[in-house]
């Protein structure tokens, strides 16, 4: 059974989700085309200018829609201001520089801290309603990027996945209000679509792919990055990556919780979307300290990739409680559950290893075909608690399901290549 605090807290995570249902696009009226500054849609011209220049001009006179039509326009990072909306036309394309110096180097977020590093082609900061739309695509050209990576990994297998820059896609830090819809992204040359410290969040209608098209993997290509977030819906959305579909992050170290940059990720809804391959539907970490309060709902898993995925990092105390997922169809190679340590590039600086708390894990009403049922790993300081597996009546590959002891597992009504499971 559910605790009833749980039930409450998941009450409430919806209702706060629900707050972002009410989005109505402003109208596009091309208040400000990019072509009328001078950007030119030959796929070849360097727009960086152009675009910054009408986004400018959109903002003196009070914000409107700055438009980019038909044609891909190639460009380097560029940085929204308040009250513009950015909208891509039915065949526009922002086509990312593959040139890294077309990506200024600041201070910036970037895998559970801060650092001088290449900044996003789409960037905003400290804003608030903020408006993008499609159908146009944000291409990231990252293919140059991927490869010199893979390169780099060739050389030195232990190279670290910022040791190679590679701009992100879409990054945007402490805005509110933030509504991205009926857009596609792709070929990010690093994360996606990242989000640090921002607030009342809606993603709708998106197409994210990494790569496209193509054999080669798209290396760090996370579908969507919610860093120290609270209150992020993501709704109708296709995401099929070579990393994470969403990750749950925010710092890591072993005095990450006493982090003030990094508060908890908490008031997440994702539901009516569909993923395809990808390291995990619903990842917490590889940075993250506390991850509570997110409901996963309505969910068709169409290729490889994990429904839940919780890593529990070696030098980093982790909290993650209050997590449900109700309702998927698996038609992939999909897993259902993994929990295990994770322990690539951590350093305990000297302090003693952390324990983890993983508290109210609730997954059900799953049905399909899938790949496999997963495992819980836990070390001797971790508390697992109150994880529950309902209704599930699936066909696996590989369908044991292993665990480390849990204080109170259930599996209610869960039937795996036709036989009853039972706790291990």
């Amino acid at each position: 059974m559910t605790p009833p605090f749980a039930r409450n807290r998941f009450i409430l995570a919806l209702g706060l989700a629900a707050t972002l249902t009410g989005f109505t696009a402003a109208a596009v009226a091309a208040d400000h085309s990019i072509a009328e500054f001078g950007a030119v849609g030959d796929r070849q011209t360097l727009n960086t200018a152009a675009i910054q220049r009408t986004i400018d001009a959109a903002a003196s006179e009070g914000g409107g829609t700055v438009e980019i039509p038909r044609g891909v326009f190639r460009s380097g990072s560029i940085f929204l201001k308040s009250g513009v909306q950015l909208h891509l036309d039915d065949g526009a394309v922002l086509l990312g520089s593959n040139a890294i110096a077309d990506y200024p180097m600041r201070r910036t977020r970037i895998e559970g801290h801060f650092q001088i590093w290449r900044m996003a082609l789409v960037n905003a900061e400290g804003l608030h309603r903020v408006r993008i739309s499609g159908p146009g695509k944000f291409d990231g050209n990252g293919i140059l990027f991927w490869a010199a990576f893979w390169q780099r990994r060739k050389e030195n297998p232990q190279c670290t996945n910022l040791e190679v820059e590679r701009p992100r896609l879409m990054y945007f830090a402490d805005c509110s209000d933030l509504q991205i819809k009926d857009a596609s992204l792709r070929d990010s040359g690093f994360w996606n679509l990242h989000l640090y410290r921002c607030h009342d969040v809606l993603l709708e209608g998106l197409r994210i792919d990494a790569p496209a098209t193509g054999p080669i993997r798209a290396p760090s290509s996370d579908g969507v990055d919610i860093d120290s977030s609270q209150r992020v819906t993501i709704r109708r959305c296709h995401i099929a990556v070579d990393d994470d579909n969403i990750a749950l992050k925010g710092t890591k170290g072993p005095f990450a919780e006493h982090d003030p940059d990094s508060p908890p990720v908490e008031n997440i809804l994702v539901e009516d979307s569909e993923f395809g391959s990808g390291n995990g539907v619903i990842t917490c970490g590889s940075e993250a300290t506390v991850v509570r309060n997110v409901t996963v709902r309505n969910v068709r898993i169409i290729g490889e990739t994990k429904l839940l995925n919780l890593k529990l990092r070696g030098d980093t105390p982790q909290h993650y409680e209050h997590i449900l997922v109700d309702g998927v169809k698996l038609e992939g190679d999909g897993t259902i559950l993994e929990m295990l340590p994770w322990t690539q590039f951590f350093d305990l600086k000297g302090q003693p290893a952390p324990g983890h708390v993983v508290d109210d894990i609730i997954i059900r009403n799953v049905t399909g075909r899938g790949r496999a049922f997963g495992e819980i790993k836990a070390g001797p300081l971790d508390q697992i608690r109150h994880i529950t597996l309902q209704n599930i009546q699936v066909t696996l590959a590989h369908g044991q399901f292993r665990s480390t002891p849990v204080e109170h597992l259930v599996l209610d009504h869960v039937v795996v290549n036709g036989a009853p499971v039972t706790a291990p």
